[in-house]
């Protein structure tokens, strides 16, 4: 957990990720159409890590920034800026609007992501030839195809490539609360915000591993890069441009100026 702190209070993660995810996309793309890329269980959707992790990867993140996002505001709260009881749980359920404005967005673009496929595609037959004279079939959706058997064929943004960039920022941004919270180190708190440290930390790498699968060995190029772009592009939207307006969950370090020298987002 001390090494971990030290490591996230630097910021240099939190400021390189985004261009990190964005260079594994491109040059996972690119390997994986030369066909440089060796046959690993990875590649197969129902590996361990997708089916339990990828599958539920916002559950995951919310589930464990919940808690952490509590126990930190609230201590932050009463300590650093001297609130009482009730401020610092006002404080703490206005930063937990964070994780109600990360439920919507992965929901939306989820939506999204599934109306463009379904307005992009159509439905290959294989081996189902049509009786002569019957018409055939329109199918309004990709559930429709593949409960007859079919193939789908639409453009699919990579809904891993969104989530999995926008679960992994998000955890670092909530994660630059620890910059400036001191806890003695005697304290049960501490012990506790630690195995969640350690536990989003962990999270956090599974996150960009799998991104590296999901670039090596899934989807067209332009739908990773769409999702990734869409990913980072909802981070940017909330951490740096509507959580520093009075209105919002606001930004995991309150009151504290961007110019400050122990959390600046310009660094």
């Amino acid at each position: 957990g001390r090494w971990l702190r030290a490591a996230l209070a630097r910021g240099r993660l939190r400021r390189r990720l985004p261009a990190l995810l964005l260079a594994i996309a491109v040059l996972g793309s690119a390997l994986k159409d030369s066909d440089l890329v060796p046959d690993t269980p990875l590649q197969n959707k129902r590996n361990p890590l997708n089916v339990y992790f990828v599958k539920v990867a916002w559950a995951w993140t919310l589930w464990l920034l919940l808690p952490f996002i509590t126990l930190t505001t609230y201590e932050l709260g009463r300590s650093k800026f001297l609130y009482g009881r009730t401020r610092s749980a006002l404080l703490v359920l206005r930063r937990l609007g964070a994780l109600l404005v990360g439920t919507a967005v992965w929901y939306l673009c989820t939506e999204l992501f599934i109306y463009i496929e379904n307005l992009t595609g159509e439905c290959s037959l294989q081996g189902k030839p049509r009786q002569p004279g019957q018409p055939p079939r329109l199918y309004a959706s990709k559930r429709e195809c593949q409960q007859d058997s079919g193939v789908w064929n639409g453009f699919d943004i990579s809904g891993h490539c969104f989530l999995l960039s926008y679960c992994a920022m998000m955890i670092l941004e909530e994660l630059a609360v620890l910059e400036a919270l001191a806890i003695d180190h005697s304290s049960k708190l501490r012990v506790v915000i630690n195995v969640l440290l350690v536990s989003l930390c962990s999270l956090t790498l599974i996150w960009v591993f799998m991104f590296l699968c999901t670039a090596l060995y899934f989807h067209d190029f332009s739908q990773k890069l769409l999702g990734v772009l869409i990913g980072l592009g909802a981070w940017y939207g909330t951490y740096r441009f509507w959580y520093l307006k009075p209105f919002s969950p606001g930004l995991p370090l309150p009151n504290i100026s961007l110019s400050s020298k122990k959390y600046s987002y310009s660094r």
